[in-house]
């Protein structure tokens, strides 16, 4: 049955808060978290404070508690020391990569290809996804603070994709970069990979559930929502672009490197007062009924299907939802 959205939390969706009160539950967290220094200091600013409560609907203890665990992952794990040479050899078949291109709302765009898996190591695998994700936000503009992944699967096959694999993605997406992802587009998924989809449904929270799209290159509302977010002269032509250029690995490495002179400076850098970031309006204006538990985005269905929560997505249905939830302050 469907039934018109709504703002509820049970559905994931986040507390509408008045500025004043977002920076009183701010300076709440901070009270909990207690005295800063070092890259500790520089993560915690109020953009990445902002993100951790939106992540737990603006509950304080909550938040709080979930911050603190990322500072200790982030002291033992260090992902800001991660370097290209510690990672070279998983990314040279350009399974994962950010793209030189950005998309219309400034978000940094991230790449992937599952049937270029290279490695059995989960371990290698998640430090791999981890120097990407620190890269992409290290060359988000000031204005920004989410990315796209555009997700490949031509050529794909269940061999190259692991439960524990996946289980971990989510566990460093979801606990330690919250409110990262803004949306990740999977194109031409194969009808095989779609009861993989549901079945690690219950790993994802839903706020990251609902970011997840199917998108198919037969379809025009898919084809009319990459032309919306995307300049199709940059967009690579797996994704429907004009762009043919194949990933060139060498080039990739000195772009990886040069990025990789700029992290010192990242973590020293004065932080200047940052304002709470804020929503903007979606790229397409037609809003449509959908299921009660389903995400509170906009959606564009092709033909005449009918709309369906992506975590039952019927295979004969070509369609792309999309959400569009971009933010201010770019900084962790």
């Amino acid at each position: 049955m469907s039934v018109d959205l709504k703002k509820t939390t049970s559905n994931g969706h986040e507390k509408m808060l008045i500025p004043q009160e977002q920076q009183g539950k701010i300076n709440e967290v901070r009270r909990l978290i207690g005295p800063l220094s070092g890259k500790a200091s520089v993560y915690c600013s109020d953009a990445s404070i902002s993100r951790y409560l939106r992540a737990r609907n603006w509950n304080v203890k909550k938040a709080a508690k979930m911050l603190k665990q990322t500072l200790k992952w982030r002291e033992e794990y260090k992902p800001e020391e991660i370097r290209w040479e510690d990672i070279a050899q998983e990314a040279e078949t350009g399974k994962i990569y950010r793209s030189n291109y950005i998309d219309k709302h400034g978000r940094t765009v991230l790449v992937m290809r599952p049937a270029r898996q290279n490695s059995k190591s989960t371990k290698g695998q998640i430090k791999y996804l981890v120097y990407c994700m620190e890269n992409a936000i290290l060359n988000l503009s000031p204005e920004q603070e989410q990315m796209v992944w555009l997700i490949d699967f031509q050529g794909f096959n269940m061999s190259h994709i692991s439960i524990k694999v996946t289980r971990e993605t989510a566990n460093v997406l979801q606990n330690h970069y919250p409110e990262r992802l803004g949306l990740a587009i999977l194109y031409n998924p194969p009808k095989i990979f779609e009861p993989f989809f549901t079945m690690v449904k219950p790993i994802l929270e839903t706020k990251t559930y609902n970011k997840v799209k199917f998108g198919y290159s037969d379809d025009q509302n898919t084809k009319k929502i990459m032309e919306d977010l995307f300049d199709l002269e940059h967009l690579e032509s797996a994704f429907g672009g004009n762009d043919n250029t194949p990933f060139d690995i060498n080039k990739y490495a000195e772009r990886m490197k040069e990025d990789d002179t700029k992290i010192p400076s990242f973590w020293t850098r004065e932080i200047s007062p940052s304002s709470v970031p804020i929503d903007v309006p979606s790229l397409d204006s037609i809003k449509l009924d959908t299921d009660s538990d389903a995400s509170d985005n906009e959606k564009i269905v092709s033909s005449s299907d009918s709309v369906t929560d992506i975590g039952s997505v019927d295979p004969d249905q070509n369609s792309i939802i999309q959400e569009d939830r971009n933010a201010n302050a770019a900084m962790h």
